[in-house]
């Protein structure tokens, strides 16, 4: 795999699926040292480009100047000057487009958890659902799954209070640190029951694959989001599958994916793939142009694979839908992807402070832009998108375990 070398963060965003935790999960991430490291301040490689570096002039600062007195002379509340600069920033940055936004300490703290694939919270996969929010799944070992809540329950209070149209503040509300107990109202998928139940929040493991043997030779893998952890993830689940008995089949599902980590995406498209191109991007730096491709040897060598996709498949989970695609190694199922075909870097600031910038395009390998337009399956499924259920009651996972058992004739040839 040739990844250009990379001093920053990044990610690439969708409002999808969610994971309650630390961060909310949805991008395409870079990885830099300085991450890893949690410095103080930023590397200046970073910082030192002349627009960082350009003074306003004076008739600009004048304008702010006026914009700031103004405001706080006559807005109806008190303002402080922290809060209208801070607000300045969110605002500057947040209007270049709606993936690129300015990240306080907390924001910036929890979004380099997320991507660890650990975090403080209760350990559910979420996704929006008119007056309250939908579990998607528990994660293993975690205080929901304890609990007993499952796929299909939807949350309509946390600690008495409703959940409302504003999720991210729900999500918010879920949130702490270990050991702080949290209450939910839920709903219950198959009865409608209301009930209620407290849980205690803990470090939670997020392990984004799971996998199992839907009948003798054919397997199901789901990748929730993209973290570090899921290359190592998706190994394990492979081996123990494979452990089983010879696989003649593999279900992928990266239905209501967000993304997540860049390196994780291309490392899994990479085990899928013997040769050829995953994902390329362009930009105006020297970081912001990439090429990554595959490099011999795969995992499923010769297995045929159906990838699972719809309409919250995005950023990394599009990446991964292209490379496979294009490179004519699995066939897609579901209806068209997210769309989002760009890359923000994430670049530290002083006192832990970020900036989640649009830095790069990207490519599929056949040289197509999916910004705004998404990936075409292969196969179109009508309706609209449902949130995935367990496996083995999944209509759209049981249409693609018969196009496994009777595939086309021309595929297998494809695929030689």
């Amino acid at each position: 795999m040739s990844i250009a070398p990379s001093h920053r963060l990044v990610w690439l965003a969708a409002a999808a699926g969610l994971v309650v935790g630390a961060v909310v999960t949805g991008f395409l991430l870079r990885t830099p040292q300085e991450i890893a490291d949690s410095p103080a301040t930023p590397k200046k490689s970073i910082i030192s480009s002349p627009v960082t570096q350009r003074e306003l002039p004076a008739s600009e600062s004048r304008r702010m100047t006026e914009i700031i007195a103004q405001v706080q002379r006559e807005y109806v509340d008190e303002v402080t000057p922290d809060r209208l600069l801070e607000q300045a920033m969110r605002g500057m940055v947040g209007g270049l487009d709606p993936y690129s936004a300015y990240l306080d300490r907390r924001e910036y703290e929890e979004l380099r958890r997320g991507a660890a694939g650990s975090y403080p919270g209760i350990g559910i996969e979420v996704s929006a659902e008119g007056e309250g929010i939908k579990v998607v799944r528990s994660l293993a070992d975690s205080p929901a799954a304890r609990a007993g809540i499952r796929g299909g329950d939807v949350i309509l209070q946390i600690d008495n209070e409703p959940v409302g149209s504003n999720v991210n503040a729900a999500l918010e509300q879920m949130r702490g640190p270990p050991g702080s107990l949290v209450r939910l109202t839920l709903r219950r998928a198959e009865s409608a029951e209301l009930v209620s139940v407290a849980l205690e929040r803990a470090k939670v493991e997020v392990h984004s694959v799971t996998g199992e043997l839907l009948e003798p030779g054919f397997g199901y893998v789901r990748i929730a989001s993209f973290s570090e952890t899921t290359r190592k993830d998706f190994d394990k689940v492979l081996r123990e599958l494979t452990a089983i008995g010879r696989l003649r089949g593999v279900v992928l599902d990266v239905r209501h994916n967000p993304g997540g980590v860049l390196e994780a995406a291309v490392e899994v498209a990479d085990a899928l793939l013997d040769a050829g191109n995953i994902v390329s991007a362009t930009g105006r730096t020297a970081e912001a142009n990439f090429r990554m491709d595959a490099t011999r040897g795969q995992l499923l060598e010769g297995v045929p694979l159906v990838l699972l996709i719809n309409g919250a498949s995005a950023s990394a989970a599009e990446i991964l839908a292209g490379a496979l695609k294009d490179n004519r190694r699995a066939q897609l199922i579901g209806r068209r992807t997210y769309g989002k075909g760009v890359v923000q870097s994430v670049l530290p600031l002083a006192d832990g402070r970020a900036l989640k910038l649009t830095t790069s395009r990207y490519v599929t390998p056949a040289g197509i832009s999916i910004d705004e337009t998404g990936i075409e399956p292969d196969v179109l499924l009508p309706g609209v998108d449902v949130t995935p259920i367990a496996a083995r009651d999944d209509a759209e996972v049981k249409l693609a375990l018969r196009s496994l058992r009777e595939p086309p004739p021309t595929r297998g040839k494809e695929r030689r």
